[in-house]
């Protein structure tokens, strides 16, 4: 080999090197992933998904832990995190589209969508209207007729308080049949798990969701879905006979957009990091089986142009918040 052609193999040898020792190097030593509600609910399946999925890809060398931080629907992991751990790259906070249209009406306090790195969105499920298996109520039409005769006698529980993404679904409805929803009698709980146990408890008498976090209760024969907020019927074996609110004649789609962000003043070095180890996550076959096992379907966005997503997004949240009189 000639001289300089060893050299410049030599060279590029130990660049090579040194970009895997690099990336060695930038893997978080204890990273931790942030759902911001209590246990089983879509913010915990978000955090396990990807738990399982980079060690299952080798991005990670050992799971990251999941830890939980209910309250506000997001709001108060949200502020802790640009508070308190604005720098830590090993820390991941899941959020959903419900965390976006809580920041578009002001509901995360001081911090609006600007105050974070915008890592991910890693799927989507849709919103949905839930009840007990055996609830008099087998259809949208029969929930609107309880709700027109006395809507303080329909007690539903939703992730969060009026505004939230789980009272919007039920707002769209009750404005599509001509009712106020401030009207409705609403118990405001913390994510998809305290909604379940509320409905198969009898607390309350419909759950406003998404079919995500129904899934298991379906399957397990304690729970019907009303209706899932998609465009057409799902796809998929276990939800192609779960009507649409759409084919009942109220025109509602409201999809559920899953993702992670990460804390304002990690380094482009570490950000960059992630958001290859999430485009390679997202690219691959296995992440999409162990995706459609939680019942979510296809959405893969990250970096900037997940920011651009996320940003419209809180300005469309905006414009219907001030529709219904939620934000001036």
């Amino acid at each position: 080999m000639d001289f300089s052609l060893r050299k410049l193999a030599l060279a590029v040898g130990c660049l090579l090197f040194t970009g895997q020792l690099l990336a060695a190097s930038a893997e978080p030593k204890r990273p931790e992933c942030i759902a911001p509600a209590s246990p089983g609910g879509g913010f915990d399946l978000t955090c396990k998904l990807v738990q399982s999925a980079l060690v299952n890809e080798k991005i990670l060398s050992k799971p990251m832990r999941v830890t939980y931080m209910p309250g506000g629907v997001g709001a108060v992991a949200y502020n802790a995190v640009v508070a308190q751990r604005p720098a830590d790259a090993g820390t991941l906070v899941a959020w959903s589209s419900g965390s976006l249209l809580n920041l578009a009406q002001g509901k995360f306090g001081r911090f609006d969508e600007n105050a974070v790195h915008w890592l991910a969105a890693v799927g989507t499920s849709y919103g949905a209207i839930a009840v007990k298996n055996d609830s008099p109520y087998k259809t949208l039409d029969d929930l609107v007729a309880a709700l027109k005769k006395d809507p303080s006698k329909v007690v539903i529980g939703s992730g969060g308080t009026v505004g939230s993404q789980d009272w919007m679904q039920t707002a769209l409805i009750a404005k599509a049949a001509g009712i106020n929803p401030r009207d409705l009698r609403y118990v405001a709980l913390e994510g998809g798990g305290e909604i379940a146990t509320a409905l198969l408890g009898g607390h309350i008498q419909v759950g406003s969701t998404d079919i995500s976090d129904s899934m298991p209760h379906i399957l397990a024969g304690d729970m019907r879905l009303l209706a899932v907020f998609s465009e057409q019927r799902l796809d998929e074996p276990e939800m192609k006979n779960i009507p649409t609110a759409k084919e009942q004649g109220y025109d509602i789609v409201w999809p559920v957009v899953r993702g992670f962000y990460l804390g304002p003043k990690v380094s482009d070095e570490e950000y960059a990091w992630w958001k290859n180890a999430f485009d390679k996550l997202l690219a691959s076959e296995e992440f999409a089986k162990l995706r459609d096992q939680r019942e979510l379907f296809p959405f893969a966005m990250t970096g900037p142009e997940l920011d651009t997503y996320v940003k419209k997004q809180v300005a469309d949240y905006k414009a219907l918040a001030k529709e219904f009189g939620l934000i001036q």
